[in-house]
């Protein structure tokens, strides 16, 4: 299953990061919700903790979901995960760093439309492992963005892409809009140069960047912050208000609330 080939090469380029540049730096905030290193690693290794547990101990798996559901009805789910993941630092860095790699190796001779529980339906691993390589890289985000350094990039990102455009309908229903009849034409330029297309020109038009149409879908950047050309009502307000990831709605960030450091 490549696509778990595409999550260990995520979680180890953003480790790398971390190893250059962040030791000590555990408590320092990102840009995202002010989340420090801890808060997004703890946020990471839960998820892909109940990924794998969804796949190899169901009863577990069932048992923590009780608790996120009874966290959402009170406190929200950041104290959930703060209580049950409890080591931080360089302790917290280091179990997420072997678990995640492990789960890769595990999953990539998975059959990819093997059926696994999760929160809301059951999906796919192939789905659930997208999902993980997803996150590690919208939340990774913030962590390149404190240390200004680009990330290294990659083809591996077409899966957040295609996230992306497979969750076009779901942008709008979950801002509680109409799912428009068409979605935009989408011609994305790859890392390595190859050339993306996705929908109908009848709906409208996007171009530019897979890298900046992944940022937009997982408001890690406001699409008036990249270099996206954005062309219909239909693309705009997409545009506007995409989410590709599951939960209540989000608001993406306002026009220059999340940049790399050091950019003006």
């Amino acid at each position: 299953m490549q696509q778990s080939f595409d999550f260990k090469e995520e979680c180890d380029v953003l480790a790398q990061c971390v190893a250059d540049y962040g030791q000590g730096n555990w408590k320092r905030q990102t840009q995202f919700k002010n989340w420090s290193l801890d808060d997004i690693f703890v946020h990471l290794h839960f998820w892909n903790e109940m990924a794998h547990w969804s796949l190899t101990d169901e009863p577990r798996f069932r048992n923590r979901l009780e608790k996120v559901s009874a966290g959402l009805q009170s406190g929200g789910l950041r104290p959930i995960e703060n209580e049950l993941v409890e080591p931080r630092g360089q302790d917290l860095f280091d179990i997420w760093r072997e678990f995640s790699t492990e789960m890769a190796d595990k999953w990539s001779n998975l059959d990819p439309k093997q059926r696994v529980a999760w929160a809301g339906p059951d999906m796919s691993v192939r789905s659930s492992m997208t999902a993980r390589q997803m996150e590690t890289w919208a939340h990774g985000q913030s962590v390149f963005d404190l240390f200004g350094v680009k990330r290294n990039e990659s083809d591996r990102i077409k899966n957040v892409v295609v996230l992306g455009v497979n969750t076009f309908g779901w942008s709008h229903k979950v801002q509680g809009m109409p799912v428009p009849d068409a979605m935009p034409k989408i011609e994305l330029t790859a890392p390595s140069g190859d050339i993306w297309t996705f929908g109908e020109e009848a709906a409208g038009h996007i171009s530019g960047t897979a890298v900046e149409f992944a940022q937009v879908v997982t408001q890690t950047r406001n699409v008036l912050d990249t270099d996206l050309v954005v062309q219909g009502d239909v693309a705009k307000g997409w545009m506007s208000n995409a989410q590709c990831f599951a939960g209540p709605t989000e608001k993406p960030p306002q026009k220059g609330q999340r940049f790399a450091s050091g950019e003006d």
